[in-house]
């Protein structure tokens, strides 16, 4: 992180300075040694997430599996699934320095929402990562109700101008994990999707920090241009496909819709 690095670079000089001031110069080692140490305080603080603003709220574990959301709970067998799918897209992403994954699907009801919630918990619980999920599917938003978590706040508010985006996240009680939920469908989700608004909105998520990996559930690709709209905004795309729910045309024409998108990968769920 470039605020290690510049505590590394701080705690160096400083220690040069009191030893010239003292005239008495300390080993170069012995700098290096504290420094690290500086650079450790400064990354646990970093690490340790301390929500003030943000809403935090206590989920509810039998509605989540009523859900299939299994990765919140590390002894659950079926979360090992979500952890490697994990691994495989933050070692891509990493490669290309991309920060933005879209979850989309060729059709509706395949399961993409829960993919979305499941692989941000599982990004979450990395030590050194955080993750942000975005509800940016406007036709038929889940991930509040999903989840169970209030929506009196959401990003319908921050959308009309009438919220900002610190009070419409909500920390569902996993550490490094926040959330922004759309409690109902808007007008014109397509225009909302490709207007400037939404455009600084996700450049000021990816660009805030830099352990942050921004998840966005879309809607799916061929029943409407929303998902369009907005995949020239994000870095890379993850298209879930479910077992016997689209054609092999309809396959082909999502992938012609993502000829220009950097499609990460393909997640076959329902097998």
């Amino acid at each position: 992180m470039e605020r290690i690095k510049q505590a590394i670079e701080k705690a160096k000089k400083q220690q040069i300075d009191q030893a010239g001031q003292a005239a008495q110069m300390q080993p170069i080692n012995e700098i290096e040694k504290n420094a690290l140490h500086v650079a450790e305080h400064v990354q646990n603080e970093l690490l340790s997430v301390k929500y003030q603003q943000t809403r935090v709220v206590k989920l509810n574990e039998k509605q989540l599996e009523e859900n299939r959301i299994f990765a919140f709970n590390k002894n659950d067998p079926l979360s090992l699934a979500f952890d490697v799918l994990r691994t495989q897209i933050l070692q891509k992403m990493d490669e290309q320095g991309w920060r933005t994954l879209a979850i989309t699907s060729p059709t509706p009801a395949v399961g993409k929402t829960v993919i979305a919630i499941n692989l941000a918990m599982s990004i979450a619980q990395k030590t050194d990562r955080s993750a942000i999920l975005v509800d940016f599917d406007l036709r038929q938003p889940r991930i509040g109700s999903y989840l169970g978590i209030p929506m009196e706040i959401s990003l319908n508010n921050l959308l009309d101008g009438k919220a900002g985006m610190a009070d419409i996240l909500v920390n569902p009680g996993i550490e490094r994990l926040v959330v922004a939920p759309t409690r109902h469908a808007v007008r014109n989700p397509a225009e909302t999707l490709s207007s400037g608004k939404v455009s600084d909105l996700i450049k000021d998520l990816r660009e805030r920090y830099e352990s942050r990996i921004v998840i966005i559930d879309l809607p799916s690709l061929l029943h409407s241009d929303d998902a369009i709209s907005l995949i020239p905004q994000v870095d890379c795309i993850l298209m879930v496909i479910a077992n016997g729910m689209a054609t092999s045309r309809e396959i082909e024409n999502s992938l012609r819709h993502l000829s220009k998108a950097n499609l990460i990968g393909t997640v076959f769920n329902k097998a």
